[in-house]
């Protein structure tokens, strides 16, 4: 089987059972449906990411990673270059930040994206339920525009 890198790939991760740390997944799943139609465009939706992924983020033209963030205000957006961290991560590691993704890419593939990008959420609350705090509900919308710019801007 031949990889296929996409023009430009979401790879998001959150646990939709941990309150908002299932932003990632939900707003995954909101770009699959606004985006359905988009052949360049691949998303993909994990727990958390490991070291498969590393291929489809350093072969794309760019890509979006999409995470929670428990340090930034709840509710609160932040979309921001990511680069590879220094160092090696390791291939026994079983999940990576989005630098680390790019960092083990770049080392096994000699290759990255022309653009990488973190798009984070504030979490309020990771408690064991399903749903959002109210902070991250009401950002939901904001989030979704702030998608939607970038991922069109990325395959214009």
């Amino acid at each position: 089987m031949s990889f296929s890198p996409a023009r430009c790939v979401i790879l998001a991760c959150g646990n939709t059972l941990r309150e908002d740390d299932g932003v990632g997944p939900w707003l995954a799943q909101w770009a699959a449906a606004r985006f359905h139609a988009a052949p360049d465009l691949r998303i993909l939706s994990r727990q958390q990411w490991t070291p498969e992924l590393a291929e489809d983020a350093v072969r794309a033209e760019s890509v979006i990673f999409i995470d929670c963030s428990a340090e930034s205000a709840p509710g609160e957006l932040t979309l921001a270059p990511v680069a590879p961290a220094d160092g090696s991560p390791g291939l026994a590691t079983h999940h990576l930040d989005a630098a680390q993704l790019l960092s083990l890419g770049s080392q096994l593939y000699n290759s990255l994206p022309r653009t990488a990008l973190l798009f984070t959420v504030g979490a309020g609350s990771m408690e064991l339920r399903e749903g959002f705090s109210d902070a991250v509900q009401a950002a939901l919308p904001d989030a979704c525009r702030l998608l939607e710019q970038t991922v069109l801007q990325m395959l214009g």
